[in-house]
């Protein structure tokens, strides 16, 4: 068990403000890490800081460039990355305005990339190498219909090829990249899904295993890819999605 603890290791969270970014959060510091977490929304993350027994909490919106940077500078080199924060709201991709599409684009994707590169940055001068685990989706791996996000589902898909880009760029510098797929999960995105009749149907209708996941049940990928017991894998995407995508 030994290989999963992060005991010693400093781990930055991105959107930890509520839902998988909070769970992460929890799981990486009861594994022993010490956790920074960062948001938009500052008053949820000190109430979250406060329960984890002094973590630092940031603000930060990922698609704000300047706030990027500081955050950066303000955490300095961290053992883990997980780049957690995106936005994504459904609706048809013929009456999605291109101000949404781009806005999608800002978090999920170029947030992600930027938070990655000055981390990365960080980690190399640091010489200690380091972990970066993206929250990707399984809908950038098959297409999200019926429920309408274009937006989500190509920043998702790119998500899952960033990487195995950067993965490959900085395998030889000591930082692996991996990613985690989750499948139906309840958060702020889904909330609406499984809040309705509808959406719960329509979940355990067409999941193999009948039913949506259950927030514990990503906590060993996470602990996996964030620790030594995954230290010949880079450039996975681990999908954890009840077999959504193996039908």
């Amino acid at each position: 068990m030994d290989l999963f603890r992060l005991d010693g290791r400093r781990a930055l969270v991105t959107g930890a403000s509520s839902g998988l970014g909070e769970r992460f959060a929890r799981v990486l510091h009861g594994a022993g890490a010490e956790v920074v977490v960062a948001a938009r929304r500052l008053d949820r993350l000190e109430v979250l800081a406060a329960e984890l027994g002094g973590a630092e909490a940031i603000a930060c919106d990922v698609a704000d460039d300047a706030q990027v940077e500081e955050l950066v500078e303000r955490v300095g080199a961290v053992d883990v990355l997980v780049n957690n924060a995106g936005i994504g709201t459904p609706m048809p991709a013929e009456e999605e305005p291109l101000d949404h599409f781009r806005r999608v684009v800002e978090v999920n994707l170029t947030g992600l990339f930027h938070v990655s590169q000055r981390c990365g940055r960080e980690m190399l001068a640091a010489g200690r190498g380091g972990v970066v685990v993206n929250v990707a989706s399984i809908l950038g791996l098959v297409a999200s219909a019926p429920v309408r996000q274009a937006s989500y589902a190509a920043t998702k898909g790119a998500v899952v090829n960033l990487t195995r880009e950067l993965a490959v760029q900085w395998a030889r510098k000591g930082i692996r990249v991996n990613a985690i797929a989750p499948g139906w999960f309840h958060s702020e995105m889904t909330a609406e899904m499984f809040d309705s009749d509808e959406g719960m149907a329509f979940i355990r209708r067409d999941a193999p295993m009948a039913r949506p996941g259950e927030s514990h049940e990503l906590d060993g990928a996470l602990l996996f890819l964030a620790s030594d017991a995954s230290s010949y894998v880079t450039g996975h995407t681990l999908v954890v999605d009840g077999g959504w995508t193996a039908r």
